[in-house]
């Protein structure tokens, strides 16, 4: 049961890792790369994806804890979207629904 809860971050962190290449490299809202974007999508938006899909393979619930807390600034920012990229805010709370789904599997 633990492995299908750690699941729903692993694939919301292979989700948010796509998203954010689409947003830095096919835009459809812009045309131009900006390295500071970049950089700073990154930091905030693909590291916290990783670590969740590191607590699918370690089963580690504080792991996806932790993603969601360092993307969740960003991410409810891009849930305000109108475009595509409201998906992030989507993600994000997809590593919650994956701690709590951990979370009671221990009990």
């Amino acid at each position: 049961m633990q492995k299908k809860s750690a699941l729903i971050g692993f694939v919301a962190g292979m989700a948010s890792i796509i998203l954010w290449l689409v947003f830095n490299f096919f835009n459809p809202y812009t045309n131009q790369i900006s390295y500071e974007t970049m950089l700073t999508t990154f930091l905030m938006l693909v590291l916290p994806a990783c670590l969740a899909i590191y607590s699918f393979y370690k089963s580690k619930k504080l792991f996806v804890f932790i993603a969601f807390i360092w993307s969740l600034p960003l991410c409810l920012y891009m849930l305000m979207t109108p475009g595509i990229f409201l998906l992030f805010g989507i993600t994000s709370f997809m590593y919650l629904i994956s701690y709590e789904f951990m979370r009671k599997s221990y009990i």
